[in-house]
């Protein structure tokens, strides 16, 4: 990794199997930033205690499944830093640092705390770390000062209210409005978002049980793809069809090669091709993506000493990097004993 390039921190918590959704959203994105950023990618194990509080040992298991999958879908481990956000224990310094200068009703006012609070109603989410979500999340970012953030336009307001912790942490250590500061504010690096609609033609999601998991069986794609719906005003074959509202065609923008993509506009609309044939055409074209990334997981599925030797190294770089913002830290603020 080349300290010219500019650093970027991102990452996920591990809550469950990654699907066709989080991979065309964000995993693409992140295996072509590896080529020209310094990026750190963290398992955010800590951020999924916030929902999973009242039984965390379920986020043990999930946590060599995320890297897993980050690792089948091209992330390198020669070329960014993939850690475990839990074992970098200068992180929650640093958050209980963050957590005495951030005003209360800046956490309040955050617009997904109230949104995700609705979605999430069924668990108990009046805590600390629920509301407090947005001081760890700013802990994990400007731990390794990064230069820029990838996020998609929804999570504009939790990175404005990051900029906004780092900046009073520099007026109250660094000297005021004239001083140097420590901490840069990131920018926001907005990143193209795929978006795959679930097999059901609702969003993607794995509580809906509408999705395709990167490592799930073929056999079993097969099924779901085979079942999936499609125009709904099609019902019969010789009904002439519409791509732009069918649910399988933004699947096939993705995965099919792209010269096959008038054939089956074509036929779809004057009913040469039956649902069935398009399905099918899916299948093999789900085969073909999905082979590489099956290959390398299954690697590490056969020696998993080879995935804890991965985030072991991660481990080390990050927690090298955050102890060095730390140093520096306790001495902005006095507690350098």
């Amino acid at each position: 990794m080349s300290s010219q390039r500019q650093r970027i921190v991102s990452g996920m918590r591990p809550t469950g199997p990654l699907h066709l959704g989080h991979h065309f959203g964000v995993l693409v994105n992140w295996v072509a930033l590896q080529q020209d950023y310094d990026c750190f990618f963290f398992v955010a194990d800590w951020h999924a205690m916030t929902s999973e509080y009242a039984d965390p040992r379920r986020i043990k298991q999930f946590v060599p499944e995320l890297a897993k999958d980050w690792l089948a879908a091209g992330l390198d481990p020669e070329k960014c830093v993939i850690y475990q956000q839990s074992q970098i224990k200068e992180i929650a310094e640093l958050h209980l640092i963050l957590s005495m200068i951030t005003p209360l009703g800046w956490l309040e006012r955050c617009p997904t705390y109230k949104d995700q609070k609705e979605q999430l109603a069924a668990k108990d989410l009046n805590t600390y770390g629920f509301l407090g979500y947005p001081v760890l999340m700013t802990t994990d970012i400007i731990m390794f000062r990064p230069a820029q953030v990838p996020v998609g336009e929804d999570q504009l307001p939790h990175l404005e209210l990051c900029r906004e912790i780092a900046r009073r942490f520099n007026y109250l250590n660094c000297g005021g409005e004239n001083g140097t500061p420590f901490f840069p504010e990131p920018t926001a690096m907005l990143t193209r978002e795929s978006k795959l609609p679930g097999l059901d033609g609702r969003k993607m999601s794995k509580s809906y049980g509408n999705s395709i998991a990167l490592g799930e069986p073929m056999d079993s794609v097969r099924q779901k793809v085979m079942a999936m719906l499609t125009d709904t005003n099609r019902m019969r074959k010789a009904d002439p069809g519409d791509p732009d509202v069918c649910n399988l065609f933004p699947y096939h923008k993705i995965m099919t090669d792209p010269g096959r993509l008038p054939e089956i506009m074509t036929g779809c609309r004057n009913a040469s091709w039956g649902c069935v044939d398009c399905k099918r055409l899916l299948v093999q074209s789900m085969e073909r993506f999905l082979e590489p990334i099956h290959a390398r997981r299954a690697v590490y599925d056969k020696d998993p000493s080879l995935l804890w030797d991965v985030l072991t190294e991660g481990n080390r770089k990050a927690r090298e990097k955050a102890a060095e913002t730390m140093a520096a830290v306790r001495g902005l603020i006095g507690f350098d004993f």
